[in-house]
């Protein structure tokens, strides 16, 4: 069962979301630039306004061996769990202006001083709503789809008869083994690949990827687009590494949906 913004939102989020001069005024906001703006009403879209979630979340103790490369499951868990704290926040935001979906979503992460083992996860977009108000545009599960493409790519994505699911993730943090002084030793003033660290870091990765493919799967997605992998060390130290994968999962619009009407526009750049 889905939570009701009510549950997991503060009332001045709320007040800011359901505030204005009226269901047919509401002045909205929005993080999209001039041309993306254009392009999201051309595509058959208006904005509602920008929403987001935020989830601080503290970083338990994770053992580990010195020489041996292995996932570390409490900071996986941890990653992956904050994120989708923040996901869930945006997304309810979305919920409370009645938004088919979500765009350009953005998930960053700031540290604090005054916690070394805390770290903040922050997830933005712009909140839409199809101009036809059919609300094929939702998941199977009824929330609102999420994407973290541009306006120009969202456009072509819709002329093209895809449609956005959910932004999908996968995670995982791993302990890269030391190399022994004996390997040290072994490639000292030599060219040589190094077996060990190679099979460490694309296992990792080979786990981030299939997490994100299980997530789209589970969403109903025939395929995602804009993959990028990317890799931060956090504050663990420099042998352990975490391995996020992002899209966007999409599928394919049912013969029977209606489509916005094609505009007679080109896509612009920037």
């Amino acid at each position: 069962m889905t939570p009701q913004p009510e549950s997991i939102l503060p009332q001045s989020a709320l007040a800011r979301l359901r505030g204005g001069r009226g269901p047919d005024e509401r002045l909205f906001t929005s993080d999209l630039s001039v041309n993306e703006f254009v392009l999201i009403q051309e595509a058959g879209f208006e904005p509602l306004g920008l929403v987001m979630g935020s989830s601080i979340y503290h970083i338990g103790l994770q053992p580990q061996q010195w020489n041996q490369s292995a996932e570390l499951s409490v900071l996986t868990q941890a990653m992956y769990t904050a994120r989708e704290y923040a996901m869930a926040r945006m997304e309810a935001e979305a919920d409370a202006v009645g938004a088919d979906g979500v765009v350009g979503v953005r998930l960053e992460y700031k540290t604090y001083s005054w916690g070394d083992e805390l770290l903040e996860f922050l997830a933005v977009g712009t909140a839409v709503r199809a101009k036809g108000g059919a609300g094929q545009y939702r998941t199977p599960g009824g929330k609102p789809f999420t994407s973290d493409l541009s306006g120009q790519d969202f456009w072509a994505l819709t002329r093209a008869g895809y449609q956005p699911v959910s932004f999908v993730l996968g995670v995982c943090v791993y302990h890269v083994a030391h190399q022994s002084f004996r390997q040290g030793w072994k490639t000292m003033g030599r060219n040589a690949e190094m077996p060990n660290f190679t099979q460490a870091t694309y296992d990792a990765r080979e786990i981030a990827m299939s997490r994100m493919q299980a997530e789209a799967e589970r969403d109903g997605a025939t395929g995602v687009v804009g993959v990028r992998v990317s890799e931060d060390n956090f504050i663990w130290g420099e042998n352990a590494i975490e391995f996020l994968a992002l899209g966007t999962a999409v599928r394919h619009n049912d013969p029977g949906a209606t489509l916005p009407s094609p505009a007679m526009v080109l896509p612009m750049q920037g």
